[in-house]
Parts: C-alpha cells; sequence; structure tokens
C-alpha cells in the first residue's frame, strides 16, 4: 500500500513538470508572434520572417532628400486649386508659400506637425508643437493631415482684416498678392515677394490660377539671378533650421556648404549661405 502511494506521487510529480514543459513552450512562441505583430503595427514595415498585418500598408521606400519641388507640387496642387474656388486666393500663392515655408515639404516643423506655413498657435485650441524659430521653443499649430494645414491657412487669411484689401486684386495677380501679404505682415523679409514671385515664375505654378479661372494660361520666359554667396554670423538663439528659412535654403545645404556634421552651431561662427536660385 505505500509502495502504491509512492508510485502515485511520483506520477504526480512527472505529469505536473511535463505540463509545465509543454506550457512554456507554448509561452514562448506566442510572445515571439506577439513581438513580430508589435514590431510590425508600430513601423509599418516587414519583417523577415514574419507575415505584414492584413490591410496594414508598407511604408514607400521614400527618401525625404529624394523629394523635390515638382514632388511637392503634383501632391498638393490640386489642394491649392480647390482653396482657391472656395475662398478665392491664388493656387498659385498658396502653393509657393507651401513650397517657401515648409521647406519644399522636408522641414522640420512640416515633418513632425504637417504645418505648412509656418503658422503659430496664437489662439489655436487644437494640436501644438513647439519649435525654434525667430524665438526658442515657439509654439506652432500641428495637424493631423497637411490638407487642414492647407484649409486653415485660407481660414487665416480670409478672417484677418488687414488682408482684406488682397481680396479686392484680380484673382490671378500673384504679383499684387506677393506684395500685399508682406504690406500685410505675414512676413517681415523684404525679399519675400521676390521669392514668391520667382517660385510661381520658375515652376509656372500661374497655371493653376488659369486653370480654375478657365483662362487661357500665360506664358512667361523665367529667367533666374546668379547665384549669390553670402555669409551669416550666428547669433545667440539661431538655430539651424531658423536661419535656412530666413535665407530660403535648407538644412541640408547648409550642412553641406560648411562641413556640418549635425545642427550643432556656436555663436559668433559664421556660415557661408548660397541664396535660391
Amino acid at each position: 500500500m505505500k509502495f502504491n502511494r509512492f508510485f502515485i506521487l511520483i506520477f504526480c510529480a512527472l505529469f505536473a513538470v511535463s505540463c509545465g514543459s509543454k506550457k512554456k513552450v507554448i509561452t514562448t512562441k506566442k510572445d515571439s508572434e506577439r513581438e513580430g505583430v508589435i514590431t510590425e503595427s508600430s513601423g509599418n514595415r516587414e519583417i523577415e520572417g514574419v507575415k505584414p498585418l492584413e490591410g496594414t500598408p508598407k511604408l514607400p521606400p521614400v527618401n525625404p532628400r529624394l523629394y523635390t519641388v515638382e514632388d511637392y507640387i503634383r501632391d498638393f496642387a490640386a489642394v491649392a486649386m480647390e482653396e482657391m474656388r472656395l475662398y478665392n486666393i491664388p493656387a498659385s500663392v498658396t502653393l509657393a508659400q507651401g513650397i517657401l515655408e515648409s521647406g519644399g515639404g522636408k522641414g522640420d516643423l512640416t515633418m513632425r506637425a504637417n504645418n505648412h506655413f509656418g503658422i503659430k498657435c496664437h489662439d489655436w485650441q487644437g494640436a501644438r508643437v513647439y519649435h525654434d524659430d525667430d524665438a526658442r521653443g515657439e509654439c506652432f499649430r500641428k495637424y493631423k493631415d497637411a490638407r487642414y494645414s492647407y484649409r486653415d491657412h485660407s481660414l487665416f487669411l480670409t478672417e484677418r482684416k488687414r488682408y482684406a484689401e488682397l481680396f479686392d486684386l484680380d484673382k490671378d495677380d500673384y504679383k499684387g498678392w506677393a506684395r500685399g501679404l508682406r504690406k500685410a505682415g505675414y512676413a517681415t523679409d523684404r525679399r519675400y515677394p521676390d521669392k514668391l514671385i520667382g517660385l510661381i515664375e520658375r515652376y509656372r505654378l500661374y497655371q493653376f490660377d488659369a486653370d480654375v479661372l478657365k483662362r487661357p494660361s500665360p506664358s512667361y520666359t523665367y529667367t533666374p539671378e546668379e547665384p549669390e554667396s553670402v555669409t551669416y554670423r550666428v547669433k545667440k538663439g539661431d538655430t539651424l533650421y531658423a536661419i535656412a528659412k530666413k535665407h530660403n535654403t535648407t538644412v541640408e545645404d547648409l550642412q553641406r556648404f560648411n562641413n556640418l556634421r549635425d545642427t550643432n552651431i556656436a555663436v559668433g561662427q559664421t556660415l557661408v549661405i548660397i541664396s535660391p536660385e
């Protein structure tokens, strides 16, 4: 009888160990699968040996450095034209401002917040980000989609009295709009109108105004200015992004022209800046 009890105890112990071993194997398998799913979901990338989640798109193999102004125009021309139909702001001007303010879609503020026009918080109640611009850590509006940035730009201009005179201009008078925006205080850069007009004529953005108005597209011969090499001495509070925006260039170009490995700059440092083409 004692022998039987002893045999039963040994059998139960072996069975418990066997069950624990199987449970451990199953848990490991599930953990492995769960890790794959988390990584796949968070990055939307296909992982070797892990099947992509159904309905999850793969990230396009696009390098932001290869994203051109022509790509930007292709992606946002229709949006600018729709805003023109609704709010009477020339699509050419909206696109030129978007290109200039967003660094052709590659600016840090645009990448982080879908903010294509550098509009600050002011009385904004929505999401926000903090970004170094004229001062350090300024508050900027953040949008879920770039299209909301375009709509907010339209509302920003139509709802403020200081821009009212612009809407008395002809709907395709992009030169009058470019000069009027600076006069009304949209930008302090004295070359802001010239930069907008240069972009509009270089990339023939006026054709989108003509399409909306159903008018023949005007024909201009764009003659680019000779590139001018200038220098800038870094001041307290400056950031590489703010300097690039001020001089209508990009952070990447400033880094290349000055052999900078990162975005760190020092007060008193002289940077070589190439003006736009």
